[in-house]
């Protein structure tokens, strides 16, 4: 079987997730094949609504599952662990992450404004844009610093931290 590869990320509401999450389904798409699963902890989502997050993921030619505590959109009623979730979503190369935070993958936290240190525990990497004076905080040494708006440079980050699954 090919080789798939899984990578989450993770940020405060509005910190731009679903954006850079577009973002780096367009560029991989162009070479592989990309599934994403988008976490709704709230429970509101509404799915392929233009101007909703889903509708944006989709539009980018990618197979999307939006998951929530209660359900999951793909023609189920029931929330699914990650791993039905994969065997649902057929072939791949990346599988890109938004939310889950307990799931064990590698993790890009993304931040605007601020960064909230409590991500710390459960990121391998930090994308930040120049609202955020990184000198201002203590980052641990072990997490990888990005440019949020750099989307070669988290593809880079992507490639060489992904895990396998």
């Amino acid at each position: 079987m090919k080789k798939r590869y899984a990578v989450a990320f993770t940020g405060p509401s509005n910190s731009g997730k679903t954006t850079l999450i577009e973002k780096v389904a367009k560029e991989l798409i162009k070479t592989y094949k990309i599934a994403i699963i988008k976490n709704d902890p709230k429970n509101k989502a509404q799915f392929d609504i233009e101007g909703k997050d889903s509708y944006k993921f989709s539009q980018t030619g990618a197979e999307v599952v939006v998951t929530s505590p209660t359900r999951t959109t793909f023609l189920s009623q029931r929330e699914k662990s990650l791993d039905e979730i994969v065997s649902m979503l057929g072939e791949f190369d990346y599988l890109l992450v938004e939310g889950l935070k307990t799931l064990p993958l590698p993790r890009i936290s993304i931040f605007r404004n601020s960064i909230e240190e409590s991500y710390f525990e459960c990121s391998e990497a930090m994308a930040t844009d120049t609202s955020i004076d990184k000198e201002d905080y203590t980052i641990p040494p072990s997490i990888d610093l990005l440019d949020l708006n750099n989307t070669q440079e988290i593809i880079t980050w992507i490639k060489e931290n992904a895990k396998e699954i």
